[in-house]
């Protein structure tokens, strides 16, 4: 009897990405609380103080519903599409797709998933940053920024606010993410030391952690500007060009946070995806 392997579902990394995004959102939290900062007042261990002592330990928390429903959108989206055209290719050519096709691969499927995820992503920025506001004005669950103050009083168009740049973010995320990881799973397993298991799974996804972080942070900071802002940039240039003002380092504000954050996020998707593929997964002959 022929040997059998596991392929993923087409929705295995959006159920993955939010298992991760379950144990990271307080570094998430964070990360957004510090890019938003008008000028540099407080670490990310004095905002993470600050936010428990004003509002208690589950404000850490406070927006978890869209970002589950961001990575609903925009991971589901990115890791079906990556995932579908890679085995279907690799199939076709009998091995593993050459490093500049995942490139390219992951670089449509991250434009895809970050625009389908802007929305979300919008919303999650914002209900992470209400424990700004007074009480009163604090939305209290996915659906009231998406009812009201969004929809209504800006207008539907505002939902994609900063589609451009989440858009960019996504491809260059996803290039570090799915991109490297594949290419790093295959050449840790092409040592012969290591096989396909958990161990194996860390050391690759953790290397794509790093890619990711370095990659997008730019991006990022401009991205939670935009879609934090209340009109007061004009566009993308204009926003890059507020931000340097405060320093080339403005750019990369948060990188520590971001990779505290993005590297644990990438390790756990990828954890729970390949234990998701082995358990779940559909058969296949080898």
């Amino acid at each position: 009897m022929a040997a059998e392997a596991r392929v993923s579902r087409w929705y295995f990394g959006g159920l993955a990405s939010c298992g991760a995004a379950c144990c990271t959102h307080p570094l998430d939290l964070l990360k957004v609380h510090l890019q938003t900062q008008q000028e540099v007042k407080l670490r990310m261990t004095g905002m993470a103080l600050r936010v428990v002592r004003t509002d208690g330990i589950l404000a850490l928390y406070s927006g978890l519903s869209a970002s589950l429903c961001r990575q609903m959108t925009y991971s589901l989206t990115r890791f079906a599409i990556y995932e579908t055209v890679r085995d279907r290719v690799a199939k076709g050519s009998q091995g593993p797709l050459p490093f500049h096709q995942k490139v390219l691969l992951g670089s449509i499927s991250g434009l895809a998933g970050g625009f389908v995820g802007t929305p979300a992503d919008l919303v999650n920025v914002r209900m992470q940053n209400d424990v700004k506001l007074p009480q009163g004005q604090r939305r209290k669950c996915l659906a009231s920024p998406l009812a009201s103050p969004l929809a209504h009083a800006e207008g539907l168009r505002r939902l994609f606010s900063g589609a451009t740049m989440a858009s960019s973010r996504g491809a260059l995320v996803t290039v570090g993410q799915l991109s490297c990881y594949d290419q790093a799973k295959q050449l840790v397993l092409s040592t012969g030391y290591l096989s396909d298991n958990i161990f194996t799974h860390f050391v690759a996804s953790f290397i794509a952690g790093g890619c990711a972080t370095f990659l997008c942070q730019p991006l990022d900071v401009l991205k939670t500007r935009l879609m934090n802002s209340k009109g007061e940039y004009q566009g993308v240039f204009h926003c890059a060009v507020e931000t340097a003002k405060l320093g080339p380092l403005a750019f990369y504000k948060g990188l520590v946070p971001a990779g505290i954050r993005l590297i644990p996020h990438t390790v756990l998707t990828f954890v729970f995806l390949e234990q998701l593929r082995k358990n779940f997964g559909i058969k296949v002959p080898s």
